[in-house]
């Protein structure tokens, strides 16, 4: 891979084992830390994530909040990226402070059951299996409540980086589940328009945590992306 390292970003609220699947099936070294304590600032997950490899050449694969931490990993260090996937991502920001301030409150009541019912569980296609789903929710209670919080703050306090698409010199793959309603799949055509080497994949049966729903479909697409990232 000459050089090429790719950089796992995961998403809300789960950690960076949501990559094991795509990790084992690909032969270019990875990293995929958990963010939750390198600050609560996306800028701070920047700057934490970017330090965990020298490799010259990057390739960002970032789920949600997690490709949201990549665009501002492609804004510090433009010269290191050779390629973005953005799974279930949006690069615009609309800050909802009401949603933040419930959210946290929820986390910090102790109640992360039902945290997970209402903010994330949702997000998943309707007919995920269960074992997908206790997996995912088996992960989430790994995370403390004030990984949690610092999760929630970094996702609304995020920067916009819509206007950062155009400007990637490297290929850009964005992909959505069929069923993901955060940000869907319009949204997500226009940021893949947006981007000068942009693709859009639609995932046929699958919500917001792709990787977790389709992991061997995902894997086929990575395998094809990183080759474009030579």
């Amino acid at each position: 891979m000459n050089g090429l390292e790719v950089l796992f970003l995961h998403a809300l609220p789960l950690n960076g084992a949501m990559w094991d699947a795509q990790r084992s099936a690909i032969s270019a070294p990875s990293h995929a830390p958990t963010l939750y304590h390198f600050g609560r600032r996306l800028e701070e997950w920047a700057e934490g994530a970017l330090a965990v490899t020298k490799a010259g050449r990057l390739v960002l694969i970032g789920c949600s909040v997690g490709g949201s931490c990549g665009l501002e990993i492609a804004a510090l260090a433009p010269e290191r990226i050779a390629g973005v996937m953005l799974i279930g991502t949006k690069a615009d920001c609309r800050p909802d402070p009401a949603l933040m301030a419930e959210a946290i409150q929820t986390i910090r009541s102790g109640d992360r059951e039902l945290a997970w019912e209402r903010y994330w569980r949702p997000l998943f296609a309707p007919a995920t299996g269960r074992e997908v789903l206790d997996h995912a929710r088996a992960m989430m209670m790994q995370q403390s409540a004030d990984d949690l919080v610092r999760g929630v703050e970094a996702f609304h306090s995020r920067p916009s980086r819509a206007a950062l698409l155009p400007q990637l010199d490297c290929p850009v793959v964005v992909i959505t589940g069929e069923h993901d309603r955060v940000p869907g799949i319009g949204t997500s055509r226009l940021q893949a328009q947006a981007a000068s080497r942009g693709t859009l994949q639609v995932v046929k049966g699958c919500g917001h945590y792709v990787p977790l729903e389709q992991p061997s479909f995902l894997n086929a697409l990575l395998s094809d992306f990183l080759a474009t990232c030579r």
